[in-house]
C-alpha cells in the first residue's frame, strides 16, 4: 500500500515536472514580445501639452538648416517654408497635416514572420542598436577593435534569446575600410545571423541602391521585399541641435522609395548638443523628430517611420556621455509618453551601461533604464543589452546576460492581473481551513509556476551552502560557457546555398561561415 501511494507520487511529481518543461503556448508565456506597458508616467497631462507647445513653437520660429535641395523641394511643396537665413519652418497647420497622414501602426517584419513585431499603442519590444567600435574581453579585461565576425557572432547569439526581439546593428565592422562593403558585409553579416528584424544604416546614399539589390536577392524578388522588408534604416537625418543630416536625409529619402522602414533618430546630448534641462532635451528632440514626420511625408504619405526620440545625457562634470545615468533613464520614459501623444511608433535608448564590464554598476545601469522604458510603453526599446562604455564598447557576455535582466524588465512591464482567481480566497480558504497551511503543493501555484513566474536562465539562486557544494559558479564564467555553445553550433539563419553563392558572386562579402 505504501509503495504504491509513494509510486503515484513519484510517479505525479514526474507528469508536473514533464509538464513544466514542454514549451508554453505563446500567449501563455510568463513574458514575450509586445506586452503592453504604459503604466509609468513622469509627464503630467500638463507637461506633456507645454512640451507639445514648445516644440510646435521651435519649428515654427527657429526651424532647421542644412536640408538637401530634394527635401527642401518636398518639404516646401508640402507647406513648409524657407527662409532667406537658409532655415526652413514648419507652420503648425503643416505639422498637425502630417501628422495625420503619418502611419499610427507599423510592423516591423522578420525574415521569419513568428518575428514580427506589432508597433502599435504601448506595446514594448527590446532590441540591440549602436556603432560601438571595441569588443569587451571579459576575461582579460581588455576592448579591442570589433570585427564583421563579432557583428555576425552578435547577430548569432541575439537569434537564440528570447527577450530580444530585434537586431540593430550593435557595432562597427572596423576590420573592413572600404565603406560601400560595409554597408553590404553588415546587412549580409546580420541576415546570416538572426531571422529576427535587422536594423541598419547607410554610409552614403549612393550605397543604397546595391544593398538593396542584395536584400531583392535575400527575399527571392523585389514585390516580396517590398510585401514584407525585413530590414529598416537607422537613420540619423538631424544632427542637434536643429540641423538636417544632408547625406542621411538622401539616404533616408533613397530607402523611402526603396520601401524600406526608417527609424527618425534624433540624438541629441543633454548639456551638449541639446538643452541641459531634461524637459528642454525632449523638447527638441520632439522637434526634430516632428520635422522628420514631415519630410517622410512629404515624400510618401504613411511611410512607416518610427519616432526616434534618443536625446542623451551628459555628465556635466566632464561632458562626457552618461547613458547609464537616472536621468538617461527619466528622458527616456519622457519620450515615450509624447510618442503616445502623437499616437506615432516610437523608439529610444535604454540599457546602455557607462560600465566597463558586466558588473555591479553595469546591472544597475542596464536595469534601471530598461525597466523605465518598458513601463513607460515604449514600442522600441534599442541598445537594450550588450553595450558599455557609454556606447563605445559591446560585450557577448553582457548579451546573454541581458536575456535574463530583460526577462525581469518584461515581468514587471506586464504588471499584476487581477481576476477573481488571482485574489485567491478560494485556495486561502481551503488551505487554512483544515488544509495543510501551506500552499506549496497546492494546484493554484502548481498551475501559475510557469505563467505567472519567469525563471531566469544563469542568474544563480541557490543558497550559499547549495552555491559551495556546486563549485561556487561563476556568473561571466557560466555567460561565455552559453556564448561558446551558441557559436559552437551553425547559424540557423544563414541563407540557402544558391542565394548564398548568387550573392557572393556579385558583391564582395567577407564573412566565411
Amino acid at each position: 500500500m505504501n509503495d504504491q501511494s509513494t509510486s503515484r507520487r513519484a510517479g505525479g511529481r514526474a507528469a508536473r515536472r514533464a509538464a513544466r518543461a514542454a514549451p508554453l503556448a505563446e500567449n501563455l508565456r510568463p513574458v514575450r514580445a509586445g506586452l503592453s506597458g504604459g503604466t509609468y508616467k513622469p509627464l503630467s497631462d500638463i507637461d506633456i501639452a507645454n512640451i507639445h507647445e514648445a516644440a510646435l513653437t521651435a519649428l515654427e520660429e527657429i526651424g532647421l538648416c542644412e536640408a538637401p535641395q530634394s527635401g527642401i523641394d518636398y518639404m516646401v511643396a508640402a507647406g513648409a517654408i524657407l527662409g532667406d537665413d537658409g532655415r526652413i519652418r514648419f507652420p503648425r497647420a503643416l505639422v498637425e497635416d502630417m501628422l495625420a497622414k503619418a502611419a499610427k501602426t507599423i510592423t516591423l517584419h522578420g525574415r521569419d514572420p513568428k518575428h514580427d513585431l506589432d508597433l502599435r499603442d504601448d506595446r514594448v519590444h527590446y532590441g540591440t542598436a549602436g556603432a560601438a567600435v571595441h569588443v569587451v574581453d571579459v576575461e582579460g579585461r581588455n576592448y579591442r577593435d570589433s570585427t564583421l565576425q563579432d557583428l555576425f557572432d552578435a547577430a548569432r547569439i541575439v537569434d537564440t534569446l528570447d527577450n530580444l526581439h530585434f537586431l540593430q546593428r550593435p557595432l562597427v565592422a572596423r576590420d573592413i575600410t572600404d565603406n560601400y562593403e560595409l554597408d553590404l558585409n553588415t546587412i549580409y553579416a546580420c541576415c546570416s545571423g538572426t531571422t529576427k528584424h535587422v536594423g541598419t544604416s547607410f554610409v552614403e546614399p549612393d550605397f543604397v541602391p546595391g544593398c538593396v539589390d542584395m536584400l531583392h536577392m535575400i527575399a527571392g524578388d523585389e514585390a516580396t521585399w517590398r510585401a514584407r522588408p525585413f530590414v529598416s534604416n537607422s537613420n540619423c537625418f538631424v544632427v542637434p541641435p536643429m540641423k538636417f543630416a544632408t547625406e542621411s536625409c538622401e539616404v533616408m529619402e533613397r530607402c523611402i522609395h526603396a520601401g524600406m522602414p526608417v527609424l527618425l533618430l534624433s540624438a541629441g546630448q543633454a548639456g551638449a548638443t541639446a538643452p541641459a534641462p531634461i524637459a528642454g532635451a525632449i523638447v527638441q528632440a520632439v522637434a526634430e523628430c516632428l520635422a522628420g514626420v514631415v519630410y517622410v511625408n512629404s515624400i510618401k504619405p504613411g511611410h512607416p517611420a518610427i519616432f526616434g526620440t534618443w536625446p542623451f545625457v551628459s555628465d556635466l562634470r566632464s561632458g562626457a556621455m552618461s547613458g547609464g545615468s537616472g536621468e538617461q533613464a527619466l528622458l527616456t520614459a519622457g519620450c515615450a509618453q509624447m510618442h503616445k501623444f502623437y499616437g506615432l511608433p516610437g523608439g529610444a535608448a535604454a540599457g546602455i551601461a557607462d560600465a566597463k564590464l558586466p558588473d555591479m554598476q553595469a546591472g544597475w545601469e542596464q536595469m534601471c533604464s530598461n525597466v523605465m522604458a518598458g513601463l513607460s510603453g515604449l514600442n522600441m526599446v534599442y541598445e537594450a543589452a550588450g553595450m558599455h562604455a557609454s556606447l563605445l564598447g559591446y560585450c557577448m557576455e553582457s548579451l546573454i546576460l541581458g536575456d535574463d535582466l530583460l526577462g525581469q524588465a518584461l515581468r514587471c512591464v506586464r504588471g499584476i492581473e487581477v481576476t477573481t482567481d488571482t485574489l485567491s480566497l478560494e485556495t486561502m480558504r481551503a488551505t487554512c481551513m483544515g488544509g495543510p497551511g501551506h500552499y506549496l503543493g497546492s494546484d493554484q501555484t502548481l498551475s501559475v509556476m510557469q505563467t505567472e513566474y519567469i525563471y531566469p536562465s544563469l542568474a544563480d539562486r541557490t543558497s550559499p551552502k547549495e552555491w559551495a557544494e556546486v563549485g561556487k559558479p561563476d556568473l561571466i564564467k557560466a555567460a561565455t560557457a552559453r556564448k561558446d555553445a551558441i557559436l559552437g553550433s551553425v547559424s540557423a539563419a544563414v541563407l540557402d546555398p544558391v542565394t548564398d553563392q548568387a550573392i557572393r558572386e556579385r558583391f564582395n562579402i567577407h564573412l566565411s561561415l
